[in-house]
């Protein structure tokens, strides 16, 4: 079964592949290797989702926000590949960036939400290294960034 075909049987909709708003570039192909800008948690109807997780959030709302930058980082790497997904050979790496309190101590809870979407549509080859990490803010007040890096064929 293709990317495609498993997004299709996820129910999947990609929201659209954002430009950056900074002077940055979203991906970056070096190589074999194609490098995702940080995404932040947008919710589908294109709003920001934000505030701290361990306040303004649980852990599920976390996890859900997480979600979401997956699903924009997909958006993004299917763009980087002209629409062509089957160019991906591997997720290399996830890091995820958690905007919560400091007693909040579940952050790879969190980052399981981008974690599970990739391996849901990537399959084996959506298995990664990660790192999840706390931080006290994030751009724009949002509650989790995830950036990524992909092997291509």
């Amino acid at each position: 079964m293709s990317y495609e075909d498993k997004i299709r049987d996820l129910k999947i909709k990609l929201p659209e592949a954002k430009p950056p708003v900074g002077n940055y570039v979203a991906t970056k192909i070096s190589g074999k290797m194609l490098f995702v800008s940080g995404q932040i948690s947008i919710d589908e109807n294109g709003q920001l989702i934000k505030g701290k997780v361990g306040k303004d959030l649980d852990t599920e709302s976390g996890y859900n926000a997480a979600k979401r930058c997956a699903l924009s980082i997909i958006a993004q790497v299917k763009k980087a590949c002209d629409n062509d997904l089957s160019k991906v050979r591997s997720c290399i790496k996830l890091t995820g960036f958690v905007n919560s309190t400091n007693e909040f101590t579940d952050q790879p809870k969190v980052i399981n939400g981008a974690s599970d979407l990739i391996a849901a549509v990537f399959g084996d080859s959506g298995m990664h290294a990660r790192a999840a990490v706390s931080t006290n803010s994030l751009p724009l007040g949002v509650s989790v960034e995830v950036d990524a890096i992909f092997e291509l064929n």
